[in-house]
């Protein structure tokens, strides 16, 4: 067997971390223009809500450790149509974050290199992380080290360059700055400028989406120390700038503030060690977005939403297939917005805040339906609750500034969603491709009779799909559950009761009696009862997919009980249903 190198926490921390640290660059610029010489404030209210984010998220992913994120907490707790909105959500967000990455990258570049052709240089870069993630996570984590070792260096370094220039100045410009008036009153300019600075925290989703690479203990690692980097550098980047640099100049700097502040305080040096930084940086925000994008999409085949050929790897383990579908999606969005940034901004803002809400959201589901499952920590219900509040706020002071955001963020979300509902739905546009094709069939009955055997196979192939369900054979109507969630969640024809039966547990008449009244009452699914001697655990799931070739993905359990003797990241990915 093919030995799988997992991720330590400095590389995993460094992936998801250059997503959420490059926000330096702009949030604080963004917090500057609607809180004034309040943005620190409004950026350490930020960091007071991700620090409730940190619980919810090591909650919700500790109790049910698989790639995905917000799709996968909602895909066993609720039904995959609502799973797959978190997902369309998430992968409109990592679309957006890749492309606002990599030109505003190349944007810097341009800086630094005269005649950069900043639109193809955007394409190349993507398409630099594609060729750098086939050859597998860990060789792109080197990269993500490297890169984020120089930015946390380039930030404090920035930061101590304008404590050391103000306090020469004897912080004249700040005085000056807390004396200048609010824009409206104090709570409102907190509030739009925290509204802002939501966008500083964008990639702390990242992790979750490729947790299975990460080794055991690691993701509860890499939120503390994102949730440290953003608490420290954003409010005090802040401060920084307020100390050096009068308000009124912010405006009409945002993108390249922070190389204006190196150059005011360290001079041309520090202005272009910051600008190399900052295309460093950027690009490795692009390298997280294709990263989690790729645990993501790996899921959602692995669970039939997405073609189950996109699953496929390469010799060295690196999903070549999703990596050039998402590359894709957005060279396809570059071309659609001509290179034009604006329109993406929205998608960017309102996708990610809702990801957030949804995994809030399917915390809350969690403690309800998934109550007795073991986890490292536990987040109270009304901290969650206000945690959510908090995003719904950001997303609502967003919408309020830029209205025209939720305009195109529907322009993109509507036609993704109906893909990938289609996608879930098949059988049923299978068959009504079928129908219509039957309805030809008399005026053109050759040239549709190949496609009418084409459409047959394909439903015949889907609906021979084997599934399994592993049944304690105590509750009968636990087991009534589990077939209409079969029925109405996935498509297949075909079910597998297993029981497994030792010395402490055995299969009584009264339930073989209600499980054969289950088999009349439902006679569109077949259902097969098999009892197996031995112990339930992860080495009789393995035997059991190697001998019936049924993918674990495809394997359900109900939710265990707290003494169950393994956690469930040991279950090699079977599904909670009840």
């Amino acid at each position: 067997m093919k030995t799988v190198h997992k991720l330590k926490e400095f590389a995993a921390t460094a992936i998801c971390g250059n997503d959420i640290t490059s926000s330096c660059l702009y949030v604080s610029a963004l917090a500057i223009l609607y809180a004034g010489q309040y943005a620190w404030i409004s950026l350490l209210m930020v960091a007071g809500v991700l620090y409730l984010f940190r619980k919810i998220y090591s909650e919700a992913v500790g109790a049910l450790p698989l790639n995905g994120g917000a799709y996968n907490i909602l895909l066993n707790t609720t039904s995959k149509s609502n799973a797959s909105v978190a997902a369309c959500l998430t992968i409109l967000s990592y679309m957006a974050t890749a492309v606002i990455s990599a030109s505003e990258a190349m944007h810097y570049l341009a800086g630094l290199v005269d005649g950069l052709p900043i639109f193809w240089a955007t394409i190349g870069l993507m398409f630099f992380f594609v060729v750098l993630i086939s050859f597998g996570i860990s060789e792109s984590s080197s990269v993500a080290i490297f890169i984020f070792v120089l930015h946390i260096a380039s930030m404090l370094l920035l930061i101590a360059s304008a404590a050391w220039f103000a306090f020469g100045q004897g912080f004249g410009t700040l005085v000056e700055n807390f004396h200048l008036p609010v824009k409206g009153s104090i709570p409102i300019a907190l509030f739009l400028g925290f509204s802002t600075a939501m966008l500083g925290i964008s990639g702390f989703e990242s992790s979750s989406n490729f947790v299975e690479e990460q080794e055991s203990g690691v993701f509860r690692k890499t939120l503390r120390n994102m949730w440290i980097a953003v608490t420290v550098i954003n409010p005090l980047m802040a401060l920084a700038l307020i100390s050096v640099i009068a308000i009124p100049e912010v405006e009409g700097k945002e993108e390249v503030l922070l190389a204006y502040l190196g150059e005011i305080t360290g001079g041309p040096i520090l202005a272009k060690l910051i600008a190399v930084d900052a295309v460093l940086v950027l690009s490795g925000a692009v390298l997280t977005s294709f990263v989690g994008v790729s645990g993501l999409m790996k899921r959602m085949s692995l669970d039939r939403i997405l073609p189950q050929g996109l699953t496929k790897m390469n010799k060295r383990g690196g999903p070549t297939r999703i990596l050039l579908v998402f590359f894709a999606l957005c060279v396809s969005v570059l071309l659609i917005t001509e290179g034009q940034l604006g329109p993406l901004a929205g998608v960017y803002t309102i996708s990610f805040l809702a990801v957030m809400a949804y995994f809030g959201f399917g915390n809350l589901l969690l403690k309800i339906k998934r109550s007795k499952l073991p986890r490292p920590e536990y987040s109270r219900p009304f901290v969650v609750a206000f945690a959510v509040f908090c995003i719904v706020a950001a997303l609502y002071g967003n919408v309020r500034l830029h209205p025209e955001y939720l305009v195109v963020f529907l322009q993109y979300f509507i036609p993704s969603i109906v893909i990938v509902l289609l996608l879930l739905n098949r059988q049923f546009v299978l068959q009504y491709l079928l129908v219509v094709v039957r309805s030809f069939l008399e005026s053109f009955e050759r040239t549709m009779r190949i496609s009418e055997v084409m459409l047959t196979r394909k439903l015949h192939k889907l609906h021979s799909q084997h599934f399994v369900y592993f049944s304690k054979a105590d509750d009968i109507s636990l087991l009534n559950k589990a077939i209409l969630y079969v029925q109405e969640n996935e498509i297949t024809k075909k079910l597998k009761i297993v029981t497994v039966v030792n010395e402490n547990r055995q299969v009584t008449k009264a339930f073989m009696d209600d499980f054969n009244a289950l088999d009349r009452a439902y006679p569109e699914i077949k259902l097969e009862y098999v009892q197996i001697e031995g112990n339930f655990g992860p080495e009789l799931i393995e035997e059991l997919c190697e001998k019936w070739k049924i993918p674990t993905n495809f394997m359900f359990i109900s939710s265990p009980g707290n003494r169950f003797t393994y956690r469930l990241a040991d279950l090699h990915g079977v599904r909670l249903i009840m």
